[in-house]
């Protein structure tokens, strides 16, 4: 998760860097919202960053907190694009991407039907396009990945594998695309990238053979139990689990003595 940080979209603030650890969000005492541990004011969720992704919680009793428009109760999974929403302001997940400047000459553009965009959001929601030849994106009834939206270009954008990683080439869109929450014309996508069309037609760059770009790749926001915290699943058993196979062989070994006992004692 190469330059890890938080974008506030709809006003002028700093980026706030995402370092290993946990990023308290809170509204301070003028009625702004801030993030940092240093700043006074109602808790309304955090951020933690660890060695296995990212995870968001929401403090106890917080209502008004989404993920890319939806409602989250107590705690989900995060990934570098995804826009959370908290009391009406926005605040982008961003990360580093390749631009397509990296791509090599001698990288041939072919193309396999392991290799897909599944979709996260938006129309395309659960649904996964192969990249077995190159995709156009765009309103176009000719278009692979087709969004018809007003306002959407014919021609927004071309998908074409190269190698490991997939090209992304603007094709004269408005507004462009963006790439881990960071708006490009041109980029090189690897496996777990998230790209996102006209805000709301979100996808996962998906390449079965190919290491993710971040470490233990967190679970689809969509695939989340927002329920419960999934952070517990991966907790390594306590002393008290392990000592469970012991004590039940040392029960067995017990009813055995017992028995032996008890027949030879008859006897």
């Amino acid at each position: 998760m190469q330059n890890l940080r938080l974008h506030f979209s709809n006003r002028p603030a700093p980026d706030r860097p995402l370092t290993t650890g946990v990023h308290r969000i809170v509204r301070e005492a003028a009625g702004t919202i801030g993030v940092g541990d240093a700043l006074q004011g109602a808790l309304l969720a955090q951020i933690c960053v660890d060695r296995r992704g990212l995870w968001l919680q929401v403090a106890n009793g917080m209502r008004g907190v989404h993920i890319n428009g939806r409602p989250v109760k107590r705690m989900a999974v995060l990934r570098p694009g995804d826009a959370v929403y908290v009391e009406g302001v926005e605040l982008l997940l961003q990360s580093g991407y390749a631009p397509a400047s990296d791509l090599h000459t001698s990288d041939a553009g072919q193309g396999d039907v392991r290799v897909v965009l599944r979709g996260l959001g938006g129309k395309y929601h659960g649904r996964s396009v192969s990249l077995e030849q190159p995709r156009i994106v765009g309103r176009a009834r000719d278009a692979h990945i087709r969004i018809d939206d007003p306002g959407f270009a014919e021609r927004h954008a071309r998908l074409e594998l190269r190698g490991e990683r997939v090209l992304l080439r603007d094709l004269g869109s408005s507004e462009g695309t963006r790439v881990n929450g960071v708006a490009v014309r041109d980029a090189l996508l690897s496996a777990g990238d998230q790209i996102v069309f006209d805000a709301q037609h979100r996808f996962v760059l998906e390449v079965p053979w190919a290491p993710t770009a971040r470490v233990d790749e967190p679970a689809p926001l969509e695939d989340a139990d927002r329920d419960h915290p999934v952070a517990d699943a991966d907790r390594p058993a306590g002393p008290s689990a392990l000592r469970w196979p012991w004590l039940l062989l040392a029960a067995l070994l017990m009813a055995g003595a017992l028995s032996a006992l008890l027949l030879f004692g008859a006897g």
